[in-house]
């Protein structure tokens, strides 16, 4: 793969950008932006732990079936769920059915409810500041940093799981915490 392809609409991207048309869509309008609500990041933590070991394109392809079965990924609904949900979920052919998964998926909800000023708050704490500036290839792009090993290290204490400095730093990729988008790709992310 190509560390950038220019699509049908003439526009650069990152290589792998342009792979699918699901693909296609994260990658100009979702990936690399800004989030910063509790709901939304507890999603995303959610997705990257399902993601670990999997290809990003199954959880992608997967993602309205997860947000229905995790009650939308509000942190106060799936805080409650209990061990009748686990079956519910292990039996949902719309999702990953893994159940370590699952199960770290509701603590790390009931780990998020009890943090005092919610998990936004802490995961942007760890963002890099000033951000690095943008890989010129792919080869710039590291697959951890010294603020998702801190990151990891903080969610294990709190309680949350399958949160290792990958997964955390590919959640920083996804959130708009740092910028992975190549430097000729046409997305600006402020």
């Amino acid at each position: 793969m190509s560390d950038v392809v220019v699509g049908a609409d003439g526009r650069a991207r990152c290589g792998w950008g342009a792979s699918t048309p699901d693909y296609l869509d994260y990658h100009d309008n979702e990936w690399g932006r800004a989030v910063r609500d509790d709901n939304g990041l507890f999603e995303r933590m959610c997705l990257e732990a399902f993601q670990s070991g999997l290809s990003w394109i199954t959880i992608l392809r997967k993602r309205q079936s997860f947000r229905t079965a995790f009650a939308g990924f509000e942190i106060e609904k799936v805080a409650a769920f209990g061990e009748s949900d686990v079956d519910r979920l292990l039996a949902d052919a719309g999702i990953v059915r893994n159940r370590a998964k699952i199960e770290a998926s509701i603590a790390n909800a009931r780990a998020a409810a009890e943090l005092p000023g919610g998990i936004a708050a802490l995961l942007w704490s760890f963002a890099p500041d000033p951000r690095p500036a943008r890989p010129s290839d792919f080869s710039q792009v590291p697959a951890v940093t010294a603020e998702s090993k801190a990151m990891a290290k903080d969610l294990k204490k709190r309680g949350f799981r399958f949160v290792g400095p990958t997964t955390a730093y590919a959640l920083m990729q996804a959130t708009g915490m740092v910028n992975d988008h190549v430097a000729e790709c046409f997305v600006e992310v402020p």
